[in-house]
Order: C-alpha cells, then sequence, then structure tokens
C-alpha cells in the first residue's frame, strides 16, 4: 500500500467516535489503548521528523547543484589572455610609454568591446606582465575579467597607472616560462588559453626560446606575436626580419599568428588588430601548421650568437639549459 499524508491522519483518527468520544474495542482496557496511543504519537513524530529532515536535505541538495551551476558559469569565459610586453633596454622611454598607451587604448575600444561581446560567454579573461631579462618579469595586472566597457576601463587604468622602466637584457623564453604557470593560478577557465609576446628583438638569454614555445603548446597554450620593428633609433641587437624570427621560433598554436609593426605611428593599430584577432580565434578555413613541422628561415639561436660575438666570443651551441630561468653561461649585464 501506498503511505501518503492523508492515510497516516486517517490511521491516527481511527477509533475516535463522533464527538471526540474513543469507542473502545470489547476487552480492550482504557491503559491498552493509552499505550497504543502513546506509540501511535511516537511514530508520527518520528515520521514528521523524517519528512522534515528529507525535505530540507533536499532543498540543500538542490541549492548545491544550483550554485555550482552559478559558479561555472561566472568562472567560464572564451579566452584566457596572457599579455607579456617587452621592457628591454632596447626599448626607449619613449617606445615604452607609447607600449603602455596602444594597449590600454586598445581595451577600451569599441571593436576590441564588440569582439569580446560576440563570445558564447561575451567575457574573457586577462592578465598582463612586463619582461626584460631572464629573472625580469613583473606583473602589474593580475587576473581580471573584461565583459565591458567599465571592467575594461579599470584594467586599461592598471595598466597605465604603474611607473614606466627600462630593464636589461631581452629573454623571451623566460617569459613564456613566466607566463605559463599563470594559468594554473586563474580562478577563471576559457575555452581557449593564449600567451601574446610582445617584442622588439630576439632572445639573448635565459634559454633557447624554442624550447619554452614547445613546452607551451605541450600544455595546450598557444603563443602569439607582436614584432615591433620601427624604431627611431636602431639597436645593435636589431634583426631584419624579426617577424620571420617570430613566426618560426615564438608562436605556435591552433591559429598563431604574427604582427608586424613596421611604422612607428601605426603601433596603436597593430596592437589593436593583435588583440581584436586573437579574441574572435582563428578562421575555420586557416590552415595550422605545428610548430615543430615548419621550416626555420632564421636561426631560433640569432639573438645569442649575436650577443656573444657582440661581447668578443665566438658562438658554441651548448647543450639545453637545465633550469630554462638561468643563464647559458656568462653575459655581460646590459645590451
Amino acid at each position: 500500500m501506498a503511505f501518503s499524508r492523508d492515510s497516516f491522519v486517517t490511521a491516527l483518527g481511527a477509533g475516535v467516535g463522533e464527538g471526540g468520544r474513543r469507542c473502545f474495542a470489547p476487552g480492550r482496557s482504557p491503559a491498552r489503548l493509552r499505550r497504543n496511543d502513546g506509540n501511535a504519537m511516537r511514530l508520527s513524530v518520528s515520521i514528521g521528523v523524517f519528512l522534515v529532515f528529507g525535505t530540507i536535505a533536499a532543498a540543500i541538495a538542490e541549492q548545491d547543484l544550483k550554485s555550482k551551476a552559478t559558479d561555472a558559469t561566472d568562472t567560464a569565459v572564451d579566452v584566457e589572455l596572457v599579455i607579456g610586453t617587452d621592457v628591454s633596454y632596447s626599448m626607449d622611454t619613449k617606445a615604452l610609454a607609447a607600449q603602455r598607451e596602444a594597449y590600454a587604448e586598445a581595451i577600451v575600444s569599441q571593436a576590441f568591446l564588440e569582439s569580446v561581446a560576440a563570445g558564447p560567454n561575451k567575457k574573457i579573461a586577462i592578465t598582463y606582465f612586463e619582461w626584460s631579462a631572464f629573472r625580469d618579469q613583473r606583473l602589474l595586472v593580475p587576473w581580471r575579467v573584461i565583459d565591458g566597457l567599465e571592467s575594461a576601463s579599470a584594467v586599461a587604468a592598471e595598466i597605465a597607472k604603474t611607473p614606466i622602466r627600462r630593464g636589461t637584457q631581452t629573454s623571451i623564453s623566460a617569459a613564456i616560462n613566466f607566463a605559463i604557470p599563470l594559468f594554473d593560478a586563474n580562478p577563471y577557465r576559457g575555452l581557449r588559453r593564449l600567451i601574446d609576446i610582445t617584442g622588439d628583438g630576439p632572445n639573448t638569454v635565459g634559454g633557447p626560446v624554442a624550447d619554452a614555445r614547445d613546452a607551451a603548446l605541450a600544455k595546450g597554450i598557444a603563443i602569439n606575436g607582436l614584432a615591433i620593428m620601427a624604431k627611431q633609433q636602431p639597436n645593435v641587437m636589431d634583426i631584419a626580419d624579426l617577424d620571420l624570427y617570430y613566426e618560426d621560433c615564438v608562436i605556435g598554436g591552433p591559429g598563431a599568428f604574427v604582427v608586424a609593426n613596421k611604422v612607428e605611428d601605426e603601433l596603436k593599430e597593430a596592437v589593436r588588430t593583435k588583440l581584436i584577432r586573437e579574441i574572435r580565434g582563428p578562421a575555420q578555413d586557416q590552415k595550422i601548421v605545428p610548430a615543430t613541422e615548419k621550416q626555420t628561415r632564421v636561426s631560433c639561436l640569432i639573438g645569442e650568437q649575436m650577443w656573444q660575438e657582440r661581447w668578443g666570443r665566438p658562438f658554441e651551441q651548448s647543450p639545453k639549459c637545465p633550469d630554462p630561468t638561468k643563464m647559458c653561461g656568462t653575459i655581460p649585464p646590459r645590451g
């Protein structure tokens, strides 16, 4: 027989006659009936408590499921983007200021915000750091969500408020190695993970850049780049084909690309174009070539070779650094 609240109430009311008088069955004493009534009362209390706690438990479970679903929605983003910008000594203070301004303005631009709004989650997670030598990486903006003009403006303000500084050497490999673990500390989860490297020269210290790139790719992290090739004051460490160097040695992953900034006044446009393209994702018909299968047009060790030749020592290709955060040999402190 199926149990219901009505049947339980009916059972409790059995033995009650008109006017509320008890109807005793023949041979049953009032004392025995009172004992039975006590048992029935205890039964009703036990079942009532069971029903109350069962209802509460069900409500808590339902709320917990809703909370987990809400948390998953709140932490879901379209892209996890790590931006790393070059502040090495080859960048003068004017170039450093222009680079900061370009990123701050691009993040609040209408085209960029429209790209963010076009994604399925309509928001991205972003963090911003500056890099130079193999042990010189500074986080300016920790993980932040951009989901509209207000949040974008807050991120842009964080980028702009930090005093401009000028570093020393150029270690793209150390910058990539610094960026990789940032994703593990990110409370947001994106459909894609990207490292965005902006620089004006090749890697000179800190371990081979191709090894750092491959380490990122192995974790499902893609790398894009912006090669700054327009300078008022050329540096002895500049290379003519920096964009090709970035293509062959720095970037990798699905839809990876390089934007070359060859005209000084067009840096802002280059940064904005790159960010928009990163948020929109690779084109469906874009051919993806694994980094390991690319034919190298520029040596990925050209920066290390130029650096050591500059200081009067012939270049000798050494084994991979066991620790990519340390230099492979003794190198003067600036360049």
